[in-house]
């Protein structure tokens, strides 16, 4: 098939790639020169495990084409997914300007029978609002639009997209099923399936989805807090309510609240649509007001450690993104942690393995960015980890030790195991477990400094 993508952000680049893949013609589109100039070069403008290689050999095997073009894209193409950012407003809704102004742009170019199909989230009802966008241009026999939301996870967005746990598409059109059914024929031969439904159902599963994972988070988030005032330990917790199987193991590891670019903006958005039809949903009201507070709890931790004063305490931060595998900043929980480190005088001192550059960009010079995860330990007084990527995971512990002035820990993804820290000279504080306490005042830890 003949298929258009428009936008080439990390959707549209996953989607655009694995269409590819499969042997159908794709050219993606963006109005960004600089930007497709370089994906006709073979650079990525973003990091996924697993893309850069299916997204070179289709490029080479010409399968695959970048252009800022809609005239060389939109008269050939079957079908036209529209992989385009909706931001959130100032009042949490999704903004819909890029995908309305795409759909006018696209319009007056449909030759044929064609599908436009809504890959990026959009609220309820934005399959109708694309439809008579088009229905200016064409008649509506001539066009179809459909609601196929994406699920991919940043991290292991390949592997999502080629073997999805199920593909949704929201269409009442038999003409645009079938021809969505034979495009999605080689991603779920294994039997998982296409479950078909009305366009509005399409794009509200999308944010039921989301927000029925960030609600267990925050949920676990909330458990783990009240287990650290009771003394017991969420650990066990976490494996003795997963083991039961109605609730499941996933999605139940507390840390120091969600971030990235669907969780916090699609619950935001479905908040305002409740409110919007006048209904006070409570439970997502709770998600995001825990959510807010999580975000900041290894901050207070670090300052309460050090006597309510980080004027001059050199911090060093382990993981930038808002989850391992990416280099996404989004709205990642290390962001809330610098800034305020820095309202509160602290030196901040960074590693990531994949997002440093992005940090750069919104910090400069405020920040010291270093070039492997042990030198910005050098002299620290204390570390935080933000982030779990695996290269955190078995660190040298007698090089760090040697390293930081004050070997104190704050562990936001609780990478490490509480008994095995207690054999060594670490003052460790987690998420909803017993501290590790080596010290008990800044005098304490300022005699450790001298010493």
């Amino acid at each position: 098939m003949n298929i258009a993508v428009i936008g080439t952000g990390y959707v549209g680049l996953v989607t655009g790639t694995c269409f590819a893949e499969t042997g159908n013609r794709v050219v993606c589109v963006d109005i960004d020169e600089e930007k497709v100039q370089k994906l006709r070069q073979g650079v990525l403008p973003i990091y996924e495990p697993g893309l850069e290689a299916i997204f070179r050999r289709n490029l080479r095997g010409g399968r695959l084409h970048f252009t800022t073009s809609y005239e060389e894209a939109i008269p050939q193409a079957d079908i036209v997914f529209l992989a385009l950012p909706t931001p959130s407003d100032g009042d949490g809704s999704a903004d819909l300007k890029y995908v309305l102004q795409a759909a006018e742009t696209l319009g007056p170019l449909l030759q044929g029978y064609t599908v436009v199909v809504n890959k990026s989230t959009v609220p309820v009802g934005t399959a109708e609002k694309v439809r008579q966008v088009l229905s200016k241009y064409v008649d509506e026999t001539q066009f179809d639009v459909v609601s196929n939301p994406e699920f991919l996870r940043e991290g292991v967005a390949v592997n999502d997209f080629m073997r999805p746990d199920r593909v949704v598409i929201g269409t009442r059109s038999e003409r645009a099923r079938q021809l969505m059914k034979k495009l999605y024929a080689p991603f779920v031969r294994q039997g998982n399936p296409i479950l078909f439904m009305d366009e509005r159902s399409a794009e509200m599963t999308k944010y039921a989805a989301n927000a029925y994972l960030a609600t267990r988070i925050s949920f676990m988030n909330e458990i783990a807090n009240l287990c650290e005032r009771l003394g017991a330990n969420v650990d066990w917790v976490r494996r003795g309510m997963g083991s039961d199987s109605r609730i499941g193991k996933r999605f139940l590891f507390p840390g120091v609240g969600f971030g990235g670019s669907c969780f916090p903006k699609d619950v935001r958005a479905l908040r305002h649509m409740a409110r919007e039809v006048g209904y006070d949903f409570k439970i997502i009201d709770a998600v995001i007001d825990v959510n807010a507070r999580q975000k900041s709890l290894l901050g207070q931790k670090i300052k309460t450690f050090f006597g309510g004063n980080l004027t001059g305490r050199k911090i060093a931060i382990w993981g930038l993104a808002f989850k391992p595998e990416t280099d996404d900043i989004r709205e990642a929980p290390s962001l809330e942690l610098i800034d305020f480190l820095l309202s509160e005088g602290a030196q901040v001192h960074v590693y990531d393995p994949e997002a440093m550059a992005n940090v750069e960009k919104v910090y400069g010079d405020a920040l010291h960015y270093g070039s492997d995860m042990y030198e910005i330990l050098r002299d620290a007084e204390a570390l935080a980890i933000v982030t779990e990527w695996q290269v955190f995971r078995t660190p040298d512990f007698n090089r760090m030790l040697e390293l930081m002035r004050t070997p104190a820990i704050f562990d936001g993804r609780n990478i490490y195991d509480v008994d095995e820290i207690k054999k060594m000279r670490f003052h460790y504080e987690s998420i909803g477990r017993v501290p590790v306490r080596r010290y008990t005042s800044p005098k304490h830890v300022d005699d450790e400094r001298a010493s």
